[in-house]
């Protein structure tokens, strides 16, 4: 719990700044190491294997991805971007709505998993996330193409960080809910 709240109030802190501080992206991939192990730990304890099947996801939808970008099969177009915005908006009221009932008592109290819709919006997690990733390519290649300073180089990682997370955890949550079925 530790790693996740002081991951996310250095996230807040980096992303919220103006200055642009290493520093901040090193002591959040330790913090968030730290909750990833954990949960890593917990998940594998309950479904042996999981997390190797987990990491072999995620970068082959890492490398998969960025081939499709890479390629020009995938435009990032101001269109795309607001639509994967407001789809992670979405996804982020729903699961906090779901959440909340769930804490509740409504539905098994699961949260993201209540009801048949649990399996679905996992798989949505792990669209939206695969889309971000294309977000994340578009701007980087931006700030290369715009001369950047290298500075900047380490909002870049640290967005994309974020990102590769993301998948990851939604990844796990999606085959922790396909062995439970």
């Amino acid at each position: 719990m530790i790693g996740f709240l002081g991951a996310f109030v250095v996230g807040m802190i980096n992303t919220f700044s103006q200055k642009v501080r290493p520093i901040l992206a090193i002591t959040y991939a330790a913090l968030e190491g730290l909750a990833l192990g954990v949960i890593s730990h917990v998940y594998e304890t309950v479904y042996p294997g999981i997390i190797s099947q987990a990491i072999i996801g995620t970068a082959a939808a890492f490398v998969g991805v960025l081939f499709l970008y890479r390629s020009g099969r995938v435009k990032v177009t101001p269109q795309f971007t607001r639509a994967v915005m407001g789809a992670v908006i979405g996804y982020l009221v729903l699961g906090l709505v779901s959440s909340i009932a769930g804490a509740f008592g409504f539905g098994k109290g699961y949260g993201f998993y209540t009801g048949g819709t649990g399996l679905l919006l996992c798989v949505a997690g792990v669209a939206l996330a695969s889309f971000f990733l294309i977000v994340d390519f578009d701007q980087i290649q931006k700030m290369i193409s715009n001369g950047a300073p290298h500075e900047e180089s380490w909002r870049a990682g640290f967005g994309l960080m974020v990102t590769v997370v993301w998948l990851y955890l939604e990844i796990v949550r999606l085959l922790s809910i396909l062995r439970d079925r």
